[in-house]
């Protein structure tokens, strides 16, 4: 019997310190960096997905205005958006009163649970794709990085934002600039209070752009149509921020070299693995995970420009 209750005792002991140890693992350690007055972000890392970064590749951002704080963007799980929300309201003493989603990539919105009982606004098409897709893309998260996505359902925008709609909350005046590109829609804010612009993944810094759902073309326009935003600070959907249009530019040059080389192989023949290998422009080399990105468009996007040729 005393050994029993000994083992019992060692096995409790060893669960408690486990436990423990595996909490403070699933600690993001969010800590928000101020841009302007009542304008803060959290920026996150701009490798991959990997279970040592829980999925924390992501900037998230918030407003503090006279009546409470305006988020943008929930982060990648359920402990990300309960993390951030605990840390603003705890640092703000302020509620958080609404949300707003860039697009439907899941590090942007699989933090929603946490603000459920607040409005969660994003465009027709944006909240339409968390609803198509959300389960498959919270699927695919729980493969990349585990535990962190424990108890991470997909909770839908609540609200829809009419394109080109100008809210003010707060004292701050928000734009809401329908574009597309990077997905089928994407989402840009436009504080006119501040000037920053949330310009979620439309625009990449030091990181090399993601094309999962990219059409190129109406991306380039998207950018094209950034560039001519009066803004003071430019929060990317990754990426340091910025007071210049140098992101912008730089987004689009890589996307209009990648979109002129996939054609260009297509055209003449280039077999695939060919491609996957093919000369990186040095100009790109202070991109983090270049070829990684690089191979995975060509995986992406390959296919698709063949057909096109197919089908013409």
């Amino acid at each position: 019997m005393k050994i029993s209750v000994f083992k019992f005792f060692f096995l409790f002991l060893f669960l408690f310190f486990h436990s423990q140890i595996h909490a403070n693992e699933l600690n993001y350690n969010l800590n928000a960096e101020k841009i302007t007055d009542n304008t803060y972000v959290f920026f996150g890392s701009t490798k991959h997905f990997t279970f040592k970064n829980g999925g924390n590749i992501v900037n998230t951002g918030y407003i503090v205005t006279e009546q409470g704080v305006v988020v943008i963007d929930t982060g990648p799980s359920l402990t990300y958006g309960s993390q951030m929300r605990q840390y603003i309201e705890s640092s703000t003493n302020k509620k958080v009163i609404k949300v707003f989603i860039t697009h439907h990539h899941p590090d942007h919105f699989l933090g929603n649970q946490a603000y459920k009982d607040v409005p969660i606004a994003s465009l027709k098409a944006i909240n339409s794709a968390i609803h198509e897709q959300g389960e498959g893309l919270n699927t695919n998260m729980y493969i990349l990085v585990g535990d962190w996505m424990k108890g991470t359902e997909v909770y839908e925008p609540t609200e829809v934002i009419k394109p080109g709609a100008v809210e003010e909350i707060g004292g701050h005046k928000l734009e809401f600039i329908q574009l597309k590109g990077h997905t089928h829609s994407d989402l840009a804010i436009l504080d006119h209070t501040t000037g920053v612009l949330f310009a979620g993944d439309l625009v990449f810094n030091n990181r090399t752009p993601t094309t999962p759902h990219a059409d190129i073309n109406k991306w380039v326009k998207s950018l094209e149509q950034l560039n001519k935003i009066d803004f003071k600070y430019l929060i990317p959907g990754h990426g340091p921020a910025l007071k210049d249009n140098k992101a912008i530019d730089k987004t689009k040059e890589y996307i209009e070299w990648l979109d002129n080389s996939i054609q260009e192989f297509v055209n003449s023949g280039t077999d695939m693995s060919e491609a996957l290998n093919h000369e990186i422009p040095e100009s790109f080399h202070n991109m983090d995970i270049l070829k990684e990105e690089y191979q995975r468009s060509i995986l992406q996007l390959y296919p698709r420009y063949e057909e096109k040729i197919f089908i013409n």
